[in-house]
Order: structure tokens, then C-alpha cells, then sequence
């Protein structure tokens, strides 16, 4: 019944807006989804503070939000939700390999991801961009806009977020779960997020090659224990190439800065 569904949507709209159609028909238009994902952000960060889990002060915090703010202002010039996105970013003390997206523009890192991976700022960028494009493109909407068709709507459960975030507290999983973003995304999706993550680095300035070995990383880490992005976001070797495929466009808008 649910590959029917899914078919269905498929068939019947060809389109990821369609699929988000299906979502404002369940109740999770984008301004009642934005609303939800800033109630829960914020049930997060008060939740993680009083733990002392959120980072704001360490050095890896400093770098990711550096990157943050480089990437707002355009990531606000592709915004073409209707809805203003109130940008905001939480930073978490934990060595899982992870980082996600809500909706309405909050954005949560693990310090993990890079720390365990040594990044560099340019492939924080990469993931940055990756996400903050989720984002831009509603692709929470859509995978809810699917589920709907299957009367799961926003009832998602906890258990996609992942026992490896346990220690975070309830509120760290409900908001990688409850709106969508803690389920694994499509490939069609991921490879929208992939191109639009390389055009938004490459807008800010930083170097769309870092996607590349942020990937080769990922793909090197593959298996590891405390890599939740993983499961979400697999690496493989295709994603690498249409990657590299889609390389010379972004260097373009890269080097016209």
C-alpha cells in the first residue's frame, strides 16, 4: 500500500511541489511547519543549554557559525518559499557525525561531524550549503507531502532520528523527526541539495572542490561508529561524480566573485 501511494504522488504530480501539495492538504503548509520547527528548535536549545550540550563559545563553534552567517545572506536571496526564514543555528556538544536541517531555516551541527572528520572551513561550507538548501526547498514538505498519502502525515517516530542521539535529550529528537528532517531524503532530493549546496558556497566564497573531498571523507568514515549524518545522507561513489559533473558551474559563479 505504501509503494502504491508513493506511486501515486509520483504519477500524479511529477513534481516535488507536488508531493508538498499534498502536505498543505494534511495541515503542514510551510508557515505552519516553520511555526513547528521553531517551537521545537527553541524546546531544543533551552533543553541542551540546561544540559550544558550546546556549544557556543568553543572554537569549532566559532567556525561553524562564521560559516553560518557567510552563507545567510545568500541563502536568503534563493529563498523562494513566500515565507521569511528566520535563520538560526545550534551547535551541540557531541562526537556523533551529524548535522540537519528543520524547517524555516534552523540549522543544527554536531561538533562531531567536525572534529571526527577534520574539516576544513570550505567543507563546512559544503554541508552547510547542502542543508541550508533542504531547506530553501521545502524538501521536509515533501517527504511529509508523501508520508500523507500513507496517513502518516507529521506523526513521524522518534525512532528515525536515531538511538545515537539519545544522549541529547527528547528534544534533539523530536525536532530531527517530527517535521521530517531526520528521515533519509530521496536520491532526486539529495542530488537537488547537492547542486544547490555547491551554487550557495560558491555565491559566499568558498571553494565548491571542498564538496568533493567533504564527500571522500564521508565516503572513508562510511561504517563508523556515532555517523548519523550517514544514514540520512549516504556517500557513495555516484553522488561523488554528479557531483563532480555539476563542479564546473559552480566554479563559474566561484570565480566571477
Amino acid at each position: 500500500m505504501k509503494k502504491l501511494a508513493l506511486s501515486l504522488c509520483a504519477a500524479t504530480v511529477m513534481t516535488i511541489s507536488g508531493c508538498a501539495s499534498f502536505a498543505d492538504m494534511a495541515g503542514a503548509d510551510s508557515a505552519t511547519l516553520n511555526a513547528q520547527s521553531a517551537q521545537s528548535f527553541a524546546k531544543m536549545t533551552q533543553e541542551a543549554r540546561s544540559k550544558n550540550q550546546l556549544d557556543t563559545s568553543s572554537s569549532t563553534y566559532k567556525r561553524i557559525n562564521a560559516v553560518f552567517l557567510r552563507l545567510k545572506p545568500y541563502a536568503d536571496q534563493m529563498n523562494q518559499t513566500g515565507q521569511r526564514f528566520d535563520w538560526q543555528l545550534a551547535v551541540l556538544k557531541s562526537d556523533t557525525v551529524n548535522a540537519y536541517v528543520a524547517p524555516g531555516g534552523k540549522v543544527v551541527f554536531y561538533t562531531g561531524i567536525v572534529n571526527k572528520l577534520n574539516l576544513t572551513n570550505d567543507e563546512i561550507a559544503a554541508i552547510m550549503g547542502h542543508e541550508m538548501t533542504h531547506a530553501l526547498e521545502e524538501h521536509a514538505k515533501s517527504k511529509i507531502g508523501a508520508q500523507a498519502l500513507t496517513n502518516l502525515a507529521i506523526g513521524i517516530g522518534k525512532s528515525y532520528a536515531g538511538d545515537s542521539i539519545g544522549s541529547l535529550g527528547s528534544a534533539a529528537i523530536d525536532l530531527g523527526s517530527q517535521v521530517g528532517v531526520g528521515l533519509p531524503y530521496s536520491r532526486n532530493l539529495e542530488s537537488r541539495a547537492d547542486y544547490g549546496g555547491l551554487m550557495l558556497m560558491a555565491k559566499a566564497g568558498y571553494n565548491p572542490n571542498s564538496a568533493i573531498t567533504l564527500w571522500e571523507k564521508m565516503a572513508r568514515n562510511d561504517g563508523a561508529s556515532g555517523s548519523s549524518f550517514l544514514s540520512t545522507h549516504p556517500s557513495n561513489e555516484q553522488r561523488i561524480n554528479d557531483m563532480r559533473k555539476n563542479l564546473p558551474a559552480a566554479l563559474a559563479v566561484y570565480n566571477r566573485r
